[in-house]
């Protein structure tokens, strides 16, 4: 099977089980979203803009179990916000598993790790020193850390920590290899740390998927090709979405980085020539989602909005109608079912080409469209779902390993490299007014002079290339 069993099962019995009480809308997939606080700056990503004067403000964890189980959908997906700032993530994936959902976490990669050694720490016993080792001898691990697990105290023994498990996925995020990823998140590096992080969690049994979204000057080409080198790494899945202009990713492309969202963000017609391809990729990639909604993608067939089967949930409640817009008059909700009979859904979406709302006009999200393609009740769209997860399960591509993956930060080409090289070159062979007065005198006009001539360099470095360069 292309997806596990078990999984499958989970997600066709609630649909079976929502159709015999002829449920008309429920729940597919929570967007659980416990704090909007995040390490990261990506280019495209409103949420931090949204809630900006929420950031620090965390749904307590017994009001998250409680939206689990209020609109009972079988699969959560945390995410934020980067979820693994959340003080309580452990407890709180505990909590969801204990509740029987199938868990995403969606994490930037930046503190996979920490929560890996820390499980190492708890369940650590001389059966788990080969893959310590390992983990060790591919500088996944320190010999510090790797030290610091075998030795633990009994304290340090009774945390609660993230397990493998057949329920739960880390889902990480991933816009393309490593100049072009490292250069959409706005910092250099985080690439080189997913990686690892990914190649840790498989050495420790874990479960791990992908999410990828496509925006306007993404290179289809070079997709693939990181798709076949996550194939080699054992990467178990493949979310991939098309980037669209909702309000609060298009008002901070223009307020803070100065562009024009038709540069960045797909138009409908686009997204089709961007996924012409992508039931091709289904076959040589375990995308997860179904072949209907690819082929809408694709632009071969229609869909219509299912947002309220993809609820969101976050500091301020329910997020109604859906999870990249926030209606100004409905705002959020505090109970699921509230939000199903008070917003009027067939105002959102777009059907045969006319948008209901015009900031639905560019949407083919999977949050919107994906959950249409599996409850379709078309004959034609039942057999091809049906196929789809039954087939056999792409083969691993070896011959990604040869992907040059690593094409930026770590190979001293990073998005900030010209400006680092720029800034070096004005400032090598630059004395110090140490250096310049053999008797430590710290002239005060020599020294302002030199300030000012690197203030004025970084300056125009900021102006000319809109690159961040902090002042030291």
């Amino acid at each position: 099977m292309r997806f596990p069993l078990a999984l499958t099962l989970k997600i066709a019995g609630h649909i079976t089980k929502q159709r015999l009480k002829r449920n008309p809308r429920f729940a597919m997939v929570l967007q659980l979203e416990p704090l909007h606080t995040c390490n990261l700056t990506c280019t495209g990503c409103g949420r931090i803009r949204e809630y900006s004067t929420s950031l620090k403000d965390m749904v307590p964890i017994e009001k998250c179990l409680e939206a689990a189980s209020d609109c009972d959908a079988p699969m959560v997906s945390i995410c934020g916000g980067e979820p693994l700032i959340y003080p309580k993530i452990e407890e709180l994936v505990a909590g969801l598993t204990d509740q029987g959902r199938i868990i995403y976490i969606c994490t930037n990669g930046m503190f996979m790790r920490k929560k890996m050694r820390d499980y190492l720490t708890v369940h650590y016993s001389p059966e788990m020193e080969s893959r310590l080792q390992q983990l060790v001898t591919e500088q996944l691990v320190t010999e510090k850390e790797a030290e610091a697990i075998r030795s633990a105290d009994a304290a340090a023994r009774q945390k609660v920590v993230i397990v493998p498990s057949q329920w739960m996925y880390w889902n990480v995020h991933l816009d393309g290899l490593e100049y072009t990823h490292d250069l959409i998140v706005e910092r250099e590096g985080v690439f080189k740390e997913c990686i690892a992080a990914i190649r840790m969690a498989k050495i420790l049994g874990y479960q791990v998927a992908t999410n990828t979204t496509i925006y306007k000057e993404t290179d289809m080409a070079e997709i693939e090709q990181m798709f076949r080198y996550l194939s080699f790494l054992d990467v178990d899945g493949h979310t991939i979405s098309p980037g669209y202009d909702y309000d609060a990713a298009k008002k901070d492309m223009v307020k803070r980085l100065g562009k024009d969202p038709k540069d960045f963000f797909l138009t409908r017609d686009l997204t089709r020539e961007k996924f012409k391809n992508i039931e091709e990729w289904g076959k040589l990639f375990t995308l997860f989602g179904t072949p209907v909604y690819h082929r809408f993608l694709a632009g071969k067939q229609d869909l219509t909005c299912s947002a309220w089967a993809i609820p969101t949930f976050n500091v301020k409640g329910w997020k109604a109608p859906c999870y990249v817009m926030t209606d100004e008059k409905l705002g959020h909700f505090d109970r699921y079912q509230t939000m199903l009979d008070s917003v009027k859904w067939d105002n959102y979406g777009v059907v045969q080409g006319v948008a209901r709302d015009p900031r639905c006009e560019n949407c083919m999200m999977h949050c919107g469209y994906e959950p249409s393609g599996a409850l379709s009740s078309r004959p034609l769209d039942t057999w091809l779902n049906l196929k789809f997860n039954f087939s056999a399960r792409p083969k691993r591509v070896v011959e990604g390993g040869t992907v040059q993956a690593f094409n930026g930060f770590s190979m001293g080409k990073g998005h900030l490299a010209e400006a680092k090289s720029t800034v070096n070159k004005a400032l090598a062979g630059a004395r110090s007014v140490y250096q310049r007065n053999g008797d430590h005198d710290h002239a005060p006009s020599t020294a302002a002079t030199g300030s000012n001539q690197r203030e004025e360099l970084l300056a125009k470095l900021r102006d000319n290339s809109r690159i961040e360069v902090k002042p030291e």
